[in-house]
C-alpha cells in the first residue's frame, strides 16, 4: 500500500514534462520526517523537464530544501492543505530559494471538489 505522498512523486516522476513550469529552473529537496525516519525526495527543474529522485539518490545540494512532517505532506499533495498557508504558519520550512517552490506550488493539486451546495438555517423565518 501506498502513500499519498509517495503516489504524487511516482506521478511527478511519470510526467517528465510539466508545461507550467517552463520558466522554472533549480531543484527541490523535500524532507519528510515521521517518528521512525526522514524520507527524501529531490526535484529536478529543468525549463519544465522534472525529474525525481528518492532518499539515497536524493542527496546533495538543491537550490531549495522543504521540510515538514511527512503526514503534513500527504495533505498537501491531497489538496487539503496549500503549501504557501503551510510555510506561513511554520508547519512548513524552506530554507533557500523560496520563489522556486512559489513555482513548483503549480505541482500540487487545489482543494477536493465539494458538492457546492450549502445548507442554510431557516427555522423560524416566514416566507
Amino acid at each position: 500500500m501506498t502513500s499519498p505522498t509517495e503516489d504524487f512523486f511516482a506521478e511527478l516522476g511519470r510526467r517528465g514534462r510539466v508545461p507550467m513550469l517552463a520558466r522554472a529552473t533549480g531543484s527541490i529537496r523535500f524532507e519528510l520526517t515521521d517518528a521512525r525516519a526522514t524520507q527524501r525526495w529531490l526535484v529536478d527543474i529543468d525549463r519544465g523537464d522534472v525529474r525525481v529522485r528518492r532518499d539515497g539518490e536524493a542527496t546533495g545540494d538543491a537550490d531549495c530544501v522543504v521540510r515538514t512532517e511527512r503526514a503534513l505532506f500527504d495533505e498537501l499533495v491531497g489538496g487539503h492543505l496549500n503549501a504557501m498557508a503551510g510555510m506561513l504558519r511554520g508547519a512548513l520550512t524552506v530554507e533557500g530559494d523560496a520563489e522556486l517552490l512559489v513555482l513548483a506550488q503549480r505541482l500540487f493539486p487545489g482543494p477536493p471538489p465539494g458538492d457546492g451546495t450549502r445548507t442554510i438555517a431557516t427555522e423560524g423565518r416566514q416566507a
